[in-house]
């Protein structure tokens, strides 16, 4: 038993400890996420995409591998329906398919840049970027969170509605796709072991 004396110690630690234990909880957010994100300085994954458009009965389904490497290196390689691949260095995009290949600048396409971006940027957590192209909100928690990107620039709005990019705990496994004309896309990505 503690004496009376001892016992007032005691529970003002527990609850400085409770205090500061639900304010560290409460305090985890938007920047903290970006935080999180860009300790990652590389990450493989497979993913599968579902493409949801009008013409077509079904989605379309495409499977393939994502690569990142910081700070700027993002590579989408598309293996079934058929062969393509994606490839952003720095300010360049190769496109790759049936064996022709294709090199732009980002900066000379401003709504494929800002479509890059909102993958590249949320990858390094790079939070300037994503609101240079985005008004940005988050919901969820550290286990489980959805990033919300809609485009500021009505050229950009007029192709894509939002972007949403969930995962939990540092990562992420989804990202969704609204188009401005009602067709949507869906990504599940499961990262490679290391």
């Amino acid at each position: 038993m503690i004496e009376r004396g001892r016992w007032l110690p005691l529970a003002i630690a527990l609850l400085a400890y409770l205090v500061c234990g639900a304010s560290h909880a409460q305090s985890w957010g938007l920047d903290q996420l970006m935080i999180e994100l860009g300790r990652v300085e590389q990450a493989k994954g497979r993913f599968t995409e579902r493409k949801y458009m009008k013409v077509l009965s079904k989605p379309l389904e495409l499977t393939g591998t994502l690569e990142y490497k910081a700070p700027d290196h993002l590579s989408k390689q598309t293996l079934t329906p058929k062969p393509e691949s994606m490839i952003v260095d720095g300010e360049r995009l190769t496109l790759e398919r049936a064996g022709r290949s294709r090199t732009l600048r980002l900066e000379d396409y401003p709504v494929l840049w800002a479509f890059v971006e909102s993958i590249r940027s949320t990858l390094k957590g790079d939070l300037a970027a994503l609101r240079r192209f985005y008004d940005v909100n988050l919901d969820g928690s550290e286990q489980r969170w959805n990033l919300l990107l809609k485009p500021k620039d009505p050229k950009m709005a007029a192709f894509i509605e939002t972007i949403r990019i969930g995962g939990g705990r540092g990562k992420i496994d989804t990202v969704e796709v609204r188009e401005a004309k009602g067709d949507r896309s869906v990504m599940k990505v499961v990262e490679e072991s290391k």
